[in-house]
């Protein structure tokens, strides 16, 4: 097929990339010049393992290519894929301006029996707009409209696109489903075909429910740390059972990134619109604010509760590893909370160093893990990089002025850490302390050498 792909943000670019992969012909589409320059150039503007690679060799089989011009896209192509960015508004609901406007331009310059798939995230309801709004520009109905929602997910997003586990399809006639499910048959995927209600709302139910599973388990670490249980032997427990599932168990300081907190915000509105006032997903919500500034009390509990002029080291920006994406990261919150503490505070994340200048201005950003936690009172760990797990447990507590480490994503053998004389705290296990068993050994030494002088 010939696919004209709207927007090269996240989505889009990664869709439009992948689908070229499998062998279809896609022009991308974007309004930004600068970001189509860089691209037709094979700069890839956002960071995602093997992104770069695959789009050159696209490019290079002459199968795919970018675009500032919406009527380049569009000529002779059997399907429009909207991949415009619905950002949240001050109330939370999705931003459809992007949406509204694409859908315009589509309508001036349509070739009659397109197929228009929406992609982007949008409210229950939407693609009915997009089609009255295209049909008030074109001035006829003579093209159709889908939906076909993404699971993608950042630093894996290409294996979530090639290897996707299921495409849900919203289609209201059967020419669309068959367009539809020849377009996702190299995926060799199970593919769920709904109507456009249905498929709008999956992604807001799929993602409500996976934000859900992580304040759960973070609910729960909470209590285990009141009572000595360990979270961590606990949900392979509980994720042993198949109703239950062991995938988004991991207690940690919660979800960021683009979609989550953006979704179910949306869909709080989404339900209020329709009637419906939602119960559980608000309360993940909150669970999911609280839990961030968790590693902050920590770090007062292990420094004395006076963080003033103490030298902080702060490991990880991303709100995930492989990724440079901050949007919504722990780090946006924690890092305020410790300005406000008047703690001295240095950062390192080892690709979001350029977005972190933006997002949190004044930050001290260091070029290595070891000179963030040189001379440092205590190291905060943000995001679960492989870089971090990695790190050297005599190096680190050489180079840090107190050997006391506050993990927000689980990412140390508690136990090693007591052996290498760390003070270690993370989310639903227990503290544990090897300073003071360095204290005993040093005490058990020194009582050693005593009573074999006293006696003789």
């Amino acid at each position: 097929m010939k696919l004209c792909v709207i927007g090269t943000g996240y989505v889009g670019l990664v869709s439009g990339v992948c689908y070229s992969h499998i062998g279809h012909e896609v022009v991308c589409v974007d309004r930004d010049q600068e970001k189509i320059k860089r691209l037709s150039q094979g700069e890839v503007p956002i960071f995602e393992p093997g992104l770069e690679d695959m789009l050159a060799s696209n490019m290079a089989a002459g199968r795919l290519s970018f675009t500032i011009r919406l009527s380049d896209g569009l000529a002779g192509a059997d399907a429009a894929i909207i991949a415009v960015g619905t950002p949240a508004r001050a109330d939370g609901s999705a931003n459809l301006d992007y949406v509204e406007a694409v859908a315009k331009e589509i309508g001036s310059c349509i070739t009659a029996g397109l197929v228009v798939i929406t992609k982007s995230t949008v409210p229950v309801g939407t693609n009915r707009k997009v089609k009255n709004w295209i049909a008030e520009t074109c001035g006829h109905e003579d093209f159709e409209v889908a939906s076909c929602p993404e699971f993608l997910r950042e630093g894996t997003a290409i294996a979530d696109t090639l290897e996707m586990e299921r495409a849900v399809i919203g289609v209201e006639s059967v020419n669309a489903e068959r367009l539809l499910r020849d377009l996702h048959k190299p995926f060799q995927t199970t593919i769920v075909t709904c109507n456009l209600e249905t498929a709008e709302m999956a992604k807001y139910a799929a993602n409500a429910f996976l934000a859900t599973k992580i304040s759960f388990i973070n609910e729960v670490a909470n209590v285990c740390e009141q009572v000595g249980a360990d979270v961590t032997s606990l949900a392979e427990a509980i994720g042993l059972d198949h109703r239950i599932g062991r995938h988004f168990l991991k207690a940690g300081i919660g979800y960021g990134g683009s979609c989550f907190p953006k979704d179910t915000q949306a869909f709080i509105r989404v339900a209020q619109q329709a009637g419906y006032d939602l119960q559980i997903v608000p309360a993940v919500e909150r669970v999911n604010a609280a839990q961030r500034l968790t590693v902050v009390h920590k770090l007062k509990t292990a420094l004395g509760h006076n963080l003033a002029g103490k030298q902080i080291a702060m490991l990880g920006l991303a709100f995930k590893p492989n990724t440079d994406d901050m949007r919504a990261a722990p780090a946006l919150d924690v890092y305020p909370a410790l300005e406000r503490e008047q703690a001295n505070t240095v950062a390192f994340d080892p690709i979001a160093t350029e977005q972190a200048k933006a997002a949190l201005p004044g930050i001290q950003l260091a070029n290595t893990w070891q000179q963030a936690v040189k001379d440092a009172d205590a190291v905060l760990l943000l995001t679960d990089w492989e870089t971090f797990k990695d790190i050297s447990l005599p190096e680190l507590k050489k180079l840090t002025k107190q050997p006391i480490v506050i993990d927000g994503r689980n990412m140390f053998d508690p136990k090693e850490m007591e052996m290498h004389g760390f003070y270690y705290d993370s989310v639903g296990r227990p503290v544990v302390d090897g300073r003071l068993e360095r204290i005993r050994e040093w005490e058990d030494l020194v009582l050693g050498v005593y009573d074999r002088f006293a006696n003789g």
